[in-house]
């Protein structure tokens, strides 16, 4: 993670942090567009790291409203093992919303809101047949977050929606 912290500090980012080894990181993006920066992050990381970085650059305020986001009934969560978020660059298209809904079955649920993804696992992450390379293969780039991590990242840095 202090690599990780130096590699977006010598793009001269403002105010880095990591944050609990999840490979977030937080600052202040400055002026100008931020699929530009999202670009700008992505090339640097990965000339420095020597492969592919997907970057999702999202801020304070959308990381609150997906934190406080709430894609399915108390009775589906209760019962869930693992309650994720996949984060995109764009909003999923009519066909790729499609695409990832045909994934639901009586134990895994999905929901997509703008540029998020939320699913709901009864068999956990680790046993499912969907996973972000199935995901990525059949829709677009994602990184995925767990729900609990998301809404610690809310806390700690007292983000608002």
């Amino acid at each position: 993670m202090d690599k990780l912290r130096a590699l977006f500090t010598s793009l001269g980012l403002k105010g880095v942090e990591t944050f609990i080894a999840s490979g977030n990181v937080v600052f202040e993006p400055g002026k100008g567009s931020v699929a530009a920066l999202e670009q700008r992050i992505e090339k640097h990381l990965g000339k420095a790291l020597g492969y592919e970085v997907a970057t999702f650059i999202r801020s304070g305020a959308e990381v609150a409203a997906v934190a406080a986001y709430q894609p399915f009934p108390a009775k589906v969560l209760a019962r869930a093992k693992a309650f994720v978020v996949g984060f995109t660059a764009e909003p999923l298209t009519a066909r790729q919303t499609r695409t990832i809904l045909d994934f639901k079955t009586d134990l895994e649920d999905f929901h997509v809101h703008g540029r998020e993804v939320y699913w709901a696992s009864r068999v956990g992450q680790g046993k499912s047949k969907f996973s972000n390379a199935v995901f990525e293969r059949a829709v677009t780039r994602a990184t995925w977050r767990g729900m609990n991590t998301v809404k610690k990242l809310v806390a700690k840095y007292g983000f608002e929606a």
